[in-house]
């Protein structure tokens, strides 16, 4: 493809980037890459939506597991545990409040871990991060989907389909230069925060009213199994409680997303960081007390197909089935749904960002480093999207059997951040230092624990996966790592040797030929311009008959470039120049040796199936040769096929 320009010439464009400027829209340049800086009120509504969203399923995951072992007593349990994970938010939200005052820049718990114990420790949390974006992804969309189909029920059966559908679409909005910033991006946020708000308030007025109604779970179809006992240890053990407690730890992913961000404040960053990290926790708590509440006095219980959730139910109960009820109803499932969608919608900057970050430190590929046609981390969009739809689609978009895969990189990222900062007081001291300690000490204990009890207690659920995964991507980046400094010892000049950039005694050039066209003739001369103390043109013999009438179409050109022909009975080209390459160099220990191979270039999807690759091939095989160089010579067959179509 071409483009006009001013001059009269016609800029080279490839197909992918015409593919790219229909779909993307026109490219944009690196000056327009701008930062938004965010006020209080909108950074609170853009950056803690995977957070405040959570209510909508945490203490529906406490009963999942309660239910069908406690019965009844479930409703009774619900409320201590989630007591505990109130505990726990208080003291992660603690540590993160010194987290970004300290940290100022990007990056959350990887940074803290980075700072403190060194760029290997850290990626225990890198991978802690990546794990918890891909699964984000899944969860909040999968929950989302559930949220629309509790409203309308005939969309139920389609909810995979729809739940890979929005993960496409926020895929295709991010390519696209999508910038999570701007009151929009608040709105599904404090439309929740107000609705789920509303319905507490609702409900406990009612309740004190005498007049809030009240489910019978054990003579409801569709539910979760409900066990018969009603005593508290009935079928409760300590096993079932830890599992419950485990599920409802989901309830607290997102609390880092601020201190993933804390460059997107407005000046001073730290402070205005640590006012909305705590209006946040407070929110959050009081959205998670309150659903609970409402769930053991209303006695809202889940559904085996996943849907309605038990927050529809709670909403059904409160706001009644009159004309006001229905639409205060279908306002709750339809800020549900849109927190819970955004919310997923944040790992596609959270995840890409980080991974160009790690990938900086050299520990995941240099390409998730390279912004796209819109200027975004476009490798990282499409990885991300790609790794959250396998997972999706290896569920079946169950928001049960996503959580399994969940707290395990939650709490792995606040157990660092807290011994990170920990470990920070304790070198650095300062005011009041002793107490900061013990706060990030606790939470980064109670973290750890709670990283444990999942392990333990879901590990016949899907806790396995991650418990395997999780190590494998920790050992990944180190090998990774060790791979690029690898390369960076052997590519790297001592700082105080100079260069040696005189010529070589003797530079031998040899062109590899299996043809005499235009594409050698171009590789020839330009092995002229080589200026090489010696040029020889060199045909490997397959074809005994081929290589005869090779030799006398070379002689009828009348120049005194010679032409040798090199028996390859094997036909092992790749090894055969080595073996050349090596016996040339052997003999000449003061000749540099360097070797062209033209390649004819086709388009790409024709020319990979049409076309070897056997010029990459022996220019690998060739470039291992100390003292030897391969050079790939290109001849554009596709372009010069269209100046004779246009001619």
């Amino acid at each position: 493809m071409t483009t006009p320009l001013a001059n009269g010439h016609k800029a080279w464009s490839s197909f992918s980037d015409v593919c790219k400027r229909g779909l993307l829209g026109r490219p944009l340049i690196t000056g327009q890459l701008q930062h938004e800086r965010l006020s209080n009120p909108v950074a609170l509504g853009v950056l803690s939506p995977d957070a405040i969203s959570s209510t909508a399923y945490g203490s529906e995951q406490i009963m999942i597991e309660l239910l069908p072992a406690a019965g009844m007593a479930a409703f009774a349990l619900l409320l201590p545990i989630t007591g505990a994970i109130l505990l726990i938010l208080v003291l992660v939200a603690a540590s993160y409040r010194q987290v970004v005052m300290v940290y100022t820049r990007s990056g959350g718990s990887y940074v803290v871990a980075r700072e403190n114990f060194g760029p290997r420790v850290a990626q225990v949390a890198a991978a802690a991060l990546l794990i918890d974006y891909v699964v984000t992804v899944a969860v909040q969309c999968a929950a989302g989907t559930v949220a629309v189909a509790s409203a309308l029920p005939a969309l139920g059966p389609y909810s995979l389909e729809i739940t890979v559908a929005m993960v496409l679409l926020m895929c295709f909005a991010n390519l696209r230069g999508l910038r999570e910033a701007g009151a929009r991006f608040a709105v599904p946020t404090y439309a929740f925060v107000v609705m789920v708000s509303l319905t507490i308030v609702v409900g406990i007025v009612r309740e004190l009213m005498g007049n809030l109604p009240t489910y019978d779970p054990q003579h409801m179809t569709g539910v979760v199994s409900v066990h018969q006992g009603s005593g508290l240890m009935m079928g409760a053990t300590v096993l079932i409680v830890l599992r419950a407690f485990a599920n409802g730890g989901s309830s607290l992913t997102g609390v880092e997303a601020i201190s993933n961000t804390v460059t997107t404040f407005r000046k001073p960053e730290g402070v205005n960081a640590r006012r909305v990290m705590t209006i946040m926790a407070c929110i959050l708590g009081f959205l998670l007390a309150g659903v609970a509440w409402l769930t053991h006095v209303t006695h809202a219980v889940p559904y085996s197909d996943g849907y309605p959730s038990m927050l529809s139910e709670i909403a059904r109960a409160v706001f009644g089935y009159g004309v006001v009820g229905k639409v205060l109803y279908i306002l709750m499932q339809v800020s549900t749904a849109a927190i819970l969608y955004t919310g997923g919608n944040t790992s596609f900057n959270g995840f890409p960002a980080l991974a160009s970050f790690v990938a900086g430190d050299r520990f995941l590929p240099r390409p998730l480093m390279k912004r796209g046609h819109r200027l975004v981390f476009s490798n990282g969009i499409i990885a991300l999207t790609a790794l959250s739809v396998a997972l999706l689609v290896i569920t079946g978009g169950s928001v049960d059997a996503l959580v399994p895969f969940y707290a395990i990189g939650v709490f792995t990222g606040f157990a660092m951040a807290g011994y990170g900062m920990a470990k920070h007081y304790l070198t650095v001291r300062g005011g009041r230092w002793r107490g900061k300690l013990a706060v990030n000490l606790a939470a980064g204990i109670l973290s750890t624990i709670v990283v444990g009890i999942f392990a333990v207690a879901k590990f016949t659920e899907g806790a396995w996966l991650i418990a395997i995964v999780f190590p494998l991507l920790v050992l990944g980046l180190m090998r990774l790592n060790r791979q690029y400094r690898a390369e960076a010892a052997v590519l790297e000049m001592s700082r105080t040797e100079r260069p040696v950039l005189a010529r070589y005694t003797r530079h031998r050039v040899f062109v590899f030929v299996d043809s005499i066209d235009l594409a050698e003739v171009e590789a020839v001369r330009y092995g002229n311009g080589l200026h090489a103390d010696e040029l020889t043109v060199v045909h490997f013999v397959i074809d005994a008959d081929h290589a005869a009438a090779l030799q006398k179409r070379w002689e009828i050109f009348e120049h005194d470039i010679p032409l040798r022909l090199v028996d390859c009975p094997d036909r092992h080209l790749s090894r055969a120049a080595h073996e050349l390459v090596l016996r040339v160099l052997a003999d000449h220990p003061d000749t540099k040796a360097t070797v062209l191979l033209p390649r004819r270039t086709y388009s790409p999807l024709v020319g990979r199936l049409l076309h070897d690759r056997t010029a990459d091939k022996i220019a690998r095989a060739v470039s291992r040769i100390p003292g030897a160089a391969a050079q790939i010579v290109p001849y554009d067959i596709e372009s010069r096929i269209a100046e004779v179509t246009r001619a």
